[in-house]
């Protein structure tokens, strides 16, 4: 199955509160050239475009917000509501995630309280590897719980939020699947399953093993998948202290409280240096970061808060669609018909870079061809992708706006023939 791209030739300018130039490109997909569809949105956008606005220049200083630039090895802003991405420096890079994959810990934990297959009153076992390798023994972040002792669930999960208590992280992954190495292969079978190509796990904690190694783009995306999938928790992300038998746990977040911030997790290993996985909120806006590989907890600090600000200041979503209105085609193999056309789920919305005026859009539709028949309406079928001349990018569900029936053995055999004869292309 390949992937294919179709471009759009021009966005829809007088929806967008940017002078929007055309947006073409070559498309190239297994060698051969792509061909541009004519959907109502390229027939109608020559008109559009014109009406594209003449934005009024921002004062100066935030202007300056599109030159700005990460002081950290590697990066990411995220769009919690889209996931569209507003900022990205060597996302791709794999990191030493360190206390940051604790995200992964919890999502099984999370799971598992959602199935019924845990409850929060569970107790679970201080085993003397966990309290070793995680405990007051390790010299490492740790709940300080007694080896031996049992604990109720509740309790751990402030223990690994509040504190990011490695005895609590082993003893949980002792509890839940026998041995911790039998634990750190589900949360890599739970990355898999969550569309996460890259992570791999080898503990619990996030102590410091070779393989056991994450990028900021998919430490991002677990944090919104938590949010999404597990609201009702997400709260206690934002916990300030903790009281465990007579210690008083702070909160490792630096940030909490501060410009909107109410979670996620700090990491820190001396291989990757100070790391940090934070979502803040403001007026109904909420935005992700990861920072990664700081030489100070100070610069993490400092370059996650300015990375936010930015990203509050600079960005607002923008609608290019109507309901209904349809965004493009995708050709169909087998079908009683070549295209079916594409819509949004309501308003097409992106979220797009405020200033400067005047920048270039580039939007693909992108799908997985052979794209066969039959296809019902409504059926997810591709994504619009947008992106900006600064690389904010948005890749926003496209829907098959009617039925498509299969066409028979004939239909497919002729699109086939011609696939194969031409290098055809959608």
């Amino acid at each position: 199955m390949s992937i294919f791209r179709t471009t759009i030739a021009r966005l829809r300018g007088r929806l967008v509160p940017l002078a929007v130039a055309a947006a073409l490109a070559t498309v190239m997909a297994a060698g051969a050239e792509a061909r541009t569809d004519k959907s109502k949105a390229q027939q109608q956008a020559d008109s559009r475009s014109q009406a594209a606005g003449s934005a009024t220049a921002p004062p100066a200083a935030t202007q300056q917000a599109s030159d700005f630039t990460i002081r950290v090895p590697r990066a990411i802003l995220m769009d919690a509501e889209s996931g569209a991405i507003l900022l990205q420096h060597n996302a791709d890079e794999l990191t030493p995630p360190a206390s940051m994959s604790k995200l992964m810990t919890l999502t099984l934990v999370f799971s598992g309280l959602k199935s019924g297959q845990l409850k929060l009153t569970d107790e679970f076992l201080m085993s003397e590897n966990a309290w070793r390798k995680g405990g007051a023994p390790s010299g490492t972040s740790a709940m300080m719980v007694p080896v031996g002792t049992r604990v109720r669930l509740e309790e751990l999960l402030q223990g690994i939020i509040v504190q990011s208590g490695n005895d609590a992280c082993i003893a949980v992954a002792e509890g839940m699947a026998g041995s911790e190495e039998a634990f750190a292969k589900l949360m890599t079978d739970e990355a898999r399953k969550l569309g996460l190509k890259r992570s791999t796990f080898r503990n619990a904690t996030g102590l410091h093993d070779p393989d056991h190694l994450m990028t900021v783009r998919e430490l991002a995306q677990l944090a919104r998948h938590m949010m999404r999938e597990f609201p009702e928790y997400y709260p206690q992300f934002s916990q300030r202290e903790y009281a465990y038998r007579k210690h008083k746990f702070i909160n490792r977040n630096p940030l909490l409280g501060a410009g909107g911030v109410d979670g996620m997790k700090t990491g820190h290993v001396k291989e990757s240096g100070y790391s940090m996985v934070a979502s803040a909120k403001q007026d109904n806006r909420r935005l992700i970061a990861v920072v990664a590989g700081a030489t100070t907890a100070e610069l993490r600090k400092t370059e996650m808060q300015r990375l936010l600000d930015w990203g509050f200041r600079s960005f607002s979503e923008f609608k290019l669609f109507d309901t209904g209105e349809v965004v493009g085609q995708a050709r169909v193999w087998g079908g009683t018909r070549m295209y079916v056309p594409l819509v949004g789920n309501g308003e097409l919305m992106v979220v797009l870079p405020r200033f400067p005026a005047n920048q270039r859009l580039k939007a693909e539709i992108v799908y997985n061809y052979p794209l066969k028949a039959p296809i019902r309406k409504g059926d997810p079928v591709a994504r619009l992708r947008v992106t900006s001349s600064s690389q904010a990018q948005n890749d926003v569900p496209l829907y098959a706006a009617e039925d498509v029936a299969s066409g028979g053995m004939v239909r497919r055999g002729l699109d086939t023939v011609l696939h194969m004869a031409t290098k055809w292309m959608p």
